[in-house]
């Protein structure tokens, strides 16, 4: 990890937030898992991920992200595609301060899990704003893209155009401390040694 993203995590805890602009400068942990949990993107082999077509297709599309979004990081060792699914970090670096994630007033709710539902911020005095389409540059916009892109390419190998690829929803965490990126980053690199074991995603479909 650079060390001058170090300073950067959020302070506040929770794992979603009513209210949060999620197209603020900040750390986030995303987990995407296929339509019905289908083993689609290849197979763990001793505890090695041996992808298929479709399943370099998808790592070609996540770092093609970074490409399209000059205010994202991402990085190969932050990133794992699983037969089911995939885990990766998203470093969102624009105007990159700490008084981003202060925010201690802001109207918050826990949720205990993402759903990729908007998320809009929104001022004490404001009311809440829900548009048709994902923030511009927000998680939700940039999930929203990948999944588009790679669904659009693997329908096209083969051959089965507007089949579902992914789940609606996604699951995503603000990482606040340095401790819980080397536990999220540590997690993710260990994800196919540990199919079968710790991999709450393992299905034998």
């Amino acid at each position: 990890m650079d060390s001058n993203k170090s300073n950067f995590f959020p302070t506040r805890r929770s794992i979603r937030y009513r209210g949060y602009d999620y197209s603020s400068a900040g750390v986030y942990f995303v987990t995407l898992v296929t339509h019905k949990w289908e083993h689609l993107f290849g197979k763990i082999e001793k505890g090695v991920m041996r992808l298929n077509d479709y399943g370099v297709i998808v790592k070609e599309e996540w770092f093609k992200t970074q490409d399209l979004r000059p205010n994202i990081e991402l990085n190969e060792d932050e990133f794992v595609v699983m037969p089911n699914h995939i885990h990766g970090i998203i470093w969102i670096v624009d105007q990159i301060d700490n008084h981003v994630f202060a925010n201690q007033n802001m109207d918050t709710q826990e949720y205990r899990g993402g759903t990729g539902d908007l998320q809009v911020a929104r001022t004490r005095s404001s009311n809440l704003v829900r548009p048709k389409g994902p923030v511009s540059n927000s998680i939700g916009a940039i999930i929203a893209g990948f999944k588009a892109s790679a669904t659009k390419r693997i329908n096209s190998l083969r051959g089965t155009y507007g089949k579902k690829i992914w789940l609606r929803n996604y699951y995503e965490h603000i990482i606040e401390t340095e401790k819980e990126y080397f536990n999220i980053s540590n997690y993710i690199h260990d994800n196919p040694e540990n199919w079968g074991e710790k991999d709450e995603y393992f299905s034998l479909r």
